[in-house]
């Protein structure tokens, strides 16, 4: 059976990073680059004839903001799904983009495999959230993270299945801990801490350490 290629367009005005990040997906089994621009306006004119499945997009634009791109590519009515790719961690433009329908928000010192899951799990319905920036969306906007201003007992009540020690792990993942920092800080192996996060991305049927640390932040245990 034939799998179709995930169609990306890459948005970014600096010359060396784009290029780095198309032969890192010509490279890439499943992936195909088929547009790259340099400014919103070509963007937005070379989305509109290809309609690729993925857009990452830089923030920092010479002719206009990544926001606005992000609003005249919605207006297009295209079926893409639009990645932030970004150098700054600002919390008004995480706030702005998750609240207008971004799929992702990565930072650009994000490895090269993590970045290549990304789109992957994006293109297949995920969403994603750069651990570093989770813990800013605290006590931000509804329209980004709901707050149910839940109390601990009644979250407890909701997954009672969860351990202490699993509490203690996830308050540390929502603050972007590694399995390596929540290793040191609790005095435990690495190996055990991951498999706390493991045990707590299964009870909380969600896909990943960072979908745990949003429900949480949903949810009100932090």
């Amino acid at each position: 059976m034939e799998y179709k290629p995930i169609n990306i367009m890459l948005v970014e005005d600096h010359k060396l990073i784009r290029v780095g990040i198309r032969t890192l997906f010509e490279e890439t089994d499943g992936c195909c680059v088929v547009a790259e621009a340099e400014t919103g306006k070509e963007a937005v004119d070379k989305a509109s004839i290809t309609n690729p499945d993925i857009i990452l997009i830089d923030l920092g634009l010479p002719d206009m903001s990544g926001l606005k791109l992000i609003k005249l590519l919605q207006d297009k009515d295209l079926k893409s799904k639009i990645i932030i790719l970004s150098s700054h961690n600002n919390e008004d433009e995480i706030v702005k983009s998750l609240s207008m329908g971004v799929y992702a928000y990565v930072l650009k010192d994000i490895n090269t495999e993590m970045l290549i899951y990304i789109v992957k799990s994006v293109f297949n319905g995920a969403m994603w959230l750069d651990p570093k920036v989770v813990p800013l969306l605290r006590n931000k906007s509804e329209s980004v993270v709901p707050q149910k201003q839940t109390s601990r007992a009644m979250f407890k009540n909701s997954h009672a299945n969860l351990t202490q020690r699993e509490y203690e792990v996830l308050k540390l993942v929502v603050d972007g801990k590694s399995n390596n920092d929540i290793a040191k800080e609790l005095c435990i192996s690495e190996h055990t801490a991951k498999a706390h996060v493991c045990n707590i991305i299964q009870k909380l049927v969600v896909d990943d350490r960072t979908q745990a640390a949003v429900k949480a932040i949903k949810e009100g245990i932090v």
